[in-house]
């Protein structure tokens, strides 16, 4: 065998000296084709050698897959450490089950479920037959359904553990496990780096157990059926009494979401849903869908549905990412139903239900000093206003993830939870879950848009309605790509230069100082000091004039940096809507065009 490797280990020694690989993909190929734990996998690395396959050994093997915010995920790619595949798939559900007999008493039990990309079901068995193969008992949700009911199946069944998976809204070429930990939240540290570290010393994975016959003993028990009915009644629970005469188009984007949306809806009582037929058909390859990614933070991807609502005089149009844990919404500008239609960002949206939620909760059983909501450090102030607006806290101080949305919640307690939001799209009214959930959000959306239509007011004048009380809030996200192991070390730069020569002033408002949360400091223009109360992570915030902030980090889950721009004006200092919107607006783009500047300077 050692004559047979050599030879191969020579030629990608060649390719490093000639800067075809980087020398960290060289040492994991090594590892690929000399450790026995890997030999069923040596022959396609020897093939992609001798064919000098080197771009795409050096995408595959640059690195290790990671943990990001969402779990594991990456391009499916039959090898490589850094591609998903049935060996890095395996890895993790053996990792996991690994840590948790190590560190849980039994009897230990994982909730396992899957969305509608390619490969999702064959890889939630091999993770359902490691989970046996370890002791566990499995629950596994037979059909195509929705990151939140995986998170509500954990904490239903009362498992250990649980895995959903799904790419979310990742291109189709991408899949991902997401790990799940007792509380139904997705594994918090120190855990994951502990998962991680088990995952990165997996040898032989146990796959003797054949999932025909794991269902035949029991050991793995089909529940579709039962955890539907408990998922979609505690998601009713949600709801608030008012009117639900509206005309609705949902899309699924060709996901999972007419699984969770639709029945939620309906137990709500609203009738007149049409799910629009171009996206109805779940499929992997989202082939109806613009740039075939379903992304509900995209408005194109709203385009064709809002033509179809105006021929069919619809008043609101939802479309959920493929796991059915995010939402977006159009709506009429006016209560013209033929005339201009807008989309809202995901910090609208925020806006809207946590005045929505708290307005009803208030009104209803009442709010308390001890009531909250969460959001994290790049989501919108606007919700802190808000909150603050009712008499209930915000918790704002965590880093990008809504696995710490959910952490906050056990810390601070349940039952005194109101709301939980991100940037991204995702939000929760509820204890049933420990994550977004995009069929609460789509069901009290469409409440809201069916109170607004009562009041003869559009979803957009209620938002325009926010401004005027809370200020004018106006936000941005620039997503920079860094693909591959060179754009891996461009994002160390960048983040690094941002923490050592930040830019003096962004459209002509001077930097008033950097929070650093890698190195937890906060750091004035003149070099001084101090610490910063805030959570660990890859991020810098720069705080320029009052309300007005750039926060910066690399993607936990895609390669690219992301720069989020907060813009505000005070509700004294608004005189015309209009006139602010468009000063914001020009304020936007110049910071993305200095933004740009400085990051291409690296």
């Amino acid at each position: 065998m050692t004559s047979e490797v050599d030879p191969l280990l020579s030629k990608v020694e060649a390719a490093v000296s000639a800067q075809k690989i980087t020398s960290s993909a060289a040492e994991n190929i090594k590892i690929w084709l000399t450790e026995p734990r890997y030999a069923s996998y040596a022959s396609q690395v020897a093939d992609h050698i001798q064919a000098e396959k080197w771009q795409a050994l050096d995408d595959a093997f640059w690195t290790v897959i990671p943990f990001g915010t969402g779990g594991r995920r990456g391009r499916m790619y039959p090898i490589g450490s850094n591609a998903i595949n049935e060996r890095t798939i395996g890895e993790s559900a053996q990792g996991l089950a690994s840590y948790i007999n190590d560190n849980v008493e039994g009897p230990l039990s994982c909730g396992i479920a899957y969305d509608t990309r390619h490969r999702s079901r064959e890889f939630a068995e091999l993770c359902a037959r490691i989970m046996v193969a370890n002791g566990f008992k499995v629950y596994f949700l037979d059909d195509y359904r929705s990151t939140p009911e995986l998170s509500f199946l954990v904490r239903y069944k009362r498992c250990s553990c649980g895995i959903m998976v799904t790419a979310s809204h990742n291109p189709p070429s991408d899949n991902a496990v997401k790990v799940y930990w007792s509380t139904g939240g997705q594994v918090l540290p120190p855990h994951d780096k502990a998962i991680i570290d088990r995952v990165m010393n997996v040898e032989e994975l146990p796959l003797d157990v054949v999932f025909s016959e794991a269902v035949g003993k029991g050991s793995i028990e089909i529940c579709t059926d039962e955890v539907d009915l408990a998922f979609i009644e505690n998601v009713k629970g949600q709801r608030f009494s008012g009117p639900r005469d509206l005309k609705l188009i949902y899309s699924p984007l060709h996901g999972v979401g007419a699984s969770a949306v639709i029945p939620a809806l309906q137990a709500d009582g609203f009738a007149d849903v049409e799910v629009f037929g171009p996206h109805a058909e779940p499929n992997g390859d989202f082939p109806n869908v613009p740039g075939h990614v379903s992304n509900p933070e995209n408005p194109q991807v709203f385009d064709a549905i809002i033509e179809r609502a105006k021929e069919t005089g619809a008043e609101f149009v939802l479309a959920t990412d493929p796991d059915c844990d995010r939402v977006g919404c159009a709506a009429p500008v006016t209560m013209d139903l033929k005339g201009e239609w807008r989309t809202f960002t995901g910090n609208q949206i925020a806006a809207l239900l946590c005045d929505f939620v708290l307005s009803k909760k208030k009104a209803g059983v009442g709010v308390e000093a001890d009531n909250y909501v969460v959001k994290t450090l790049v989501t919108t102030e606007m919700v802190r206003r808000i909150a603050d607006s009712y008499g209930v806290k915000t918790f704002g101080n965590l880093q990008v993830g809504f696995k710490y949305i959910g952490g906050t919640m056990d810390e601070e307690g349940p039952d005194n939870f109101l709301f939980g939001c991100e940037e991204s799209h995702g939000y929760l009214v509820g204890q049933y879950a420990r994550d977004k959930d995009a069929a609460v959000a789509s069901m009290l959306l469409c409440e809201l848009a069916a109170d607004c239509k009562a009041n003869g007011q559009s979803l957009h004048e209620k938002l325009e309605s926010l401004w005027w009380q809370y200020g004018y809030h106006a936000e941005h996200l620039l997503n920079q790509k860094m693909e591959g192991s060179e754009g891996m070390a461009n994002m160390k730069k960048l983040m690094a230069k941002f923490r050592e020569q930040p830019p003096t002033s962004l459209d002509g408002m001077a930097l008033q100082r950097v929070r650093d949360y890698k190195n937890n400091v906060i750091v004035t223009p003149d070099g001084k000091q101090a610490p910063l109360d805030g959570p660990p992570g890859d991020m810098v915030i720069l705080d320029l004039a009052e309300g007005n902030y750039v926060a910066v980090r690399p993607s936990g889950t895609e390669p690219k940096v992301k720069f989020y721009m907060f813009t505000y004006v005070e509700p004294e200092q608004l005189s015309l809507l209009d006139m602010a919107k468009s000063a914001m607006q020009e304020r936007i783009n110049a910071l993305e065009t200095e933004l740009k500047a400085y990051a291409a300077a690296i």
